[in-house]
């Protein structure tokens, strides 16, 4: 075992990828070197998720498990979003944890590694509560390639007040990144060839509030686009509803970089349930803003979230939730059931509904939302797609249409053996449930 190894394990969403290979890009320079096994390396880092319970139990199971085989000389660092949560307790959860690094200095690993070496008798703890994001990332590109598409970060923290999310409490509030730093990571990517950028932060739509922008997202595309005119695919996740804005929806309209995708997480159709969430509760304003972006950006997919069995969440309720959903016609949709967090501004309300029926809600939300996406699916056959080819196996490439976000939405199947990388057009000849099936023109 070299000790100037590391092995590094991330969970959870993108936005957390991106800090974990940000660590991994310090850790390097410094002349540490990945390895696939933890039993080589010296350094074992697991960059946690805490944002629902389920996260945090594979979180706690992952660490659990590099503890249990970790030996002599070994580092076990706990990073990410579930250390800001549990902090020092969560030493008592898992026996063998040298160190704890937040989420607001992931950029201090390689000082941290250093002082548990100096010092390796008892735990170090670096928790900052003041975040540096933008301002003191060493130098490190905030971006995490993926095959073809990467994932750009660009802003971290929240400043909005949902009632059942410790992301606050987690990141802080929000911290846009500088427009120039963006711009620079952006041609970088540019320069490696990808074809898809993917702009993430906790919410997109606020970019730049922080900075005195109005609009900033806006005004980040409309500088963006032009600086990489190779890059054909600009995708955008993670937008507040009522931040939608007639601007945003008109340059999704007009620039043929910006892909028709748009993520809103809504979370519930219930006026009185979105007020106890603490979220937005005009849904005259949902309807009316689908209805503009469906109008003026063609063919549009939509993406939406939604979580079930809300402490506050009645039978009523949940029949007013299917039947927007019905009404509305999302492209690709996920629900959760609801997650109780002990220090959100909803833990006072407390979890009254029982699993059984928060899984059953969601079911019943799932099997309505199939028919759904397949009912979608089936416009597009006799329809031609590009599709950036993902890969090849059993005879057959995988890709994605503008329509897929990586990992979270459906596939285009092609029979016949295609270049990764590569985009190309894609007659569809037949539908599935979330993925669609086609042949190479």
């Amino acid at each position: 075992m070299n000790k100037n190894t590391f092995y590094l394990v991330s969970l959870g969403c993108a936005k957390n990828t991106v800090d974990s290979d940000s660590m991994a890009v310090l850790l390097e320079r410094d002349g540490f070197q990945a390895v696939r096994t933890p039993a080589k390396a010296g350094v074992l880092i697991v960059n946690t998720c805490g944002f629902i319970e389920e996260a945090r139990q594979e979180s706690l199971q992952v660490l659990n498990e590099l503890a249990e085989k970790k030996k002599s000389g070994q580092l076990l660092i706990a990073a990410g979003c579930f250390t800001e949560l549990y902090r020092e307790k969560l030493v008592e959860l898992v026996s063998g944890i040298d160190g704890i690094i937040g989420t607001r200095r992931w950029m201090d690993i390689l000082e941290l590694v250093r002082e548990l070496r100096a010092e390796p008798q008892k735990p170090r703890y670096h928790l900052p509560e003041s975040a540096t994001i933008g301002q003191d990332e060493k130098g490190v590109m905030r971006y995490s390639i993926q095959g073809n598409s990467a994932y750009l970060k660009i802003a971290d923290g929240c400043r909005r007040p949902c009632a059942f999310c410790s992301i606050p409490l987690i990141k802080g509030t929000q911290v846009s990144r500088p427009l120039a730093t963006i711009l620079d990571e952006a041609a970088a990517l540019q320069d490696n060839g990808v074809q898809e950028l993917i702009l993430i932060a906790q919410d997109t739509t606020d970019y730049g509030s922080d900075l005195g922008l109005n609009d900033g997202l806006v005004k980040l595309l409309e500088t963006l686009l032009p600086r990489i005119p190779s890059i054909p695919w600009v995708r955008i996740l993670y937008a507040y509803p009522g931040y939608v804005t007639d601007p945003l929806i008109n340059l999704m309209g007009s620039e043929n970089q910006l892909l028709p995708y748009l993520d809103m997480p809504l979370q519930h159709a219930s006026v009185e349930v979105l007020k106890s969430m603490k979220r937005p509760s005009n849904m005259s304003w949902v309807r009316e803003t689908i209805s503009k972006m469906r109008a003026k950006i063609p063919g549009l997919a939509l993406r939406t979230t939604f979580i079930s069995g809300y402490p506050t969440e009645t039978e009523n309720d949940h029949h007013q939730l299917l039947e927007f959903i019905q009404e509305i016609g999302f492209d690709h949709l996920g629900v959760f059931p609801f997650s109780y967090e002990t220090r959100t501004t909803s833990a006072p309300i407390g979890d009254p509904i029982p699993l059984e029926t928060k899984l059953n809600r969601v079911d019943e939300i799932m099997r309505l939302q199939e028919g759904i996406s397949l009912g979608r699916n089936q416009r597009f056959i006799g329809k031609t797609l590009d599709v950036l080819i993902e890969g090849y196996g059993e005879g057959v490439s995988l890709g994605r249409s503008y329509r897929d976000a990586p990992e979270i939405d459906g596939l285009v199947i092609i029979e016949s053996k295609l270049q990764p990388g590569e985009i190309v057009p894609v007659r569809i000849s037949g539908a599935l449930t979330h993925d669609l099936i086609g042949h190479a023109l």
